[in-house]
Formats: structure tokens, C-alpha cells, sequence
């Protein structure tokens, strides 16, 4: 009941080659060429890389740092003003609290 069903194994449907049992690999000879005379430097090559931006990459470049200048201050201002919100109302809570405890002091 708890045995795993085996799957049946396909059988091949072309037709199967043999593997070749004994291949033999035969050297072959090497022979060397004219060798080739290396170019001449045609310019010194610069070590540093050239940037080279077109006017609308670097426009592109200051909108997209102008965007991201805005949304990290929007960010930052929201959380200032979320930390200055909460700091009021714990103070409006301690200022009522404070109130209703001298007032029950007073009654009695």
C-alpha cells in the first residue's frame, strides 16, 4: 500500500550503435609556420578611459540627480514631521495626564 509504483523503463524505439570499444587516436605533427612581425604602435594608448556624454546624457544625468535629491528630502522631511507629530501628542498626553492626577489629588 505504502510502495512506491517504479515507472517501467522506455525501451529505444531506432535504431541503437554500439559503442566503439577500441578507438584509436593517432598524433599529428606539428609544423611550424612564418611567424608574423607584431604591428607598430600606430598613437600612444591612453591608460585612463574617455567619457564622452552628449548633451541630452547629461541632461538626463542632472534630471535624474534633481529626482533623486527630491525624493530622498521628501523622505527625510515625512520622517521629521512623523517624529515631530508624535513627540506633540506624547506631550498632550503627559500635559492631560499630569492635569487629571493633580485634580484627583486636590478632591481628597
Amino acid at each position: 500500500m505504502l510502495r512506491p509504483k517504479l515507472p517501467a523503463m522506455p525501451q529505444p524505439t531506432g535504431p541503437a550503435t554500439p559503442p566503439v570499444a577500441a578507438t584509436v587516436v593517432e598524433p599529428t605533427t606539428i609544423t611550424p609556420g612564418t611567424p608574423i612581425p607584431p604591428p607598430a604602435p600606430a598613437a600612444p594608448v591612453s591608460s585612463r578611459p574617455v567619457v564622452q556624454l552628449a548633451p541630452g546624457t547629461a541632461l538626463a544625468l542632472v534630471g535624474g540627480g534633481t529626482a533623486v535629491v527630491l525624493v530622498v528630502g521628501a523622505v527625510l522631511v515625512s520622517m521629521l514631521l512623523a517624529v515631530a507629530v508624535t513627540g506633540a501628542s506624547v506631550a498632550v498626553c503627559a500635559v492631560v495626564l499630569r492635569s487629571l492626577l493633580n485634580a484627583d489629588a486636590k478632591r481628597r
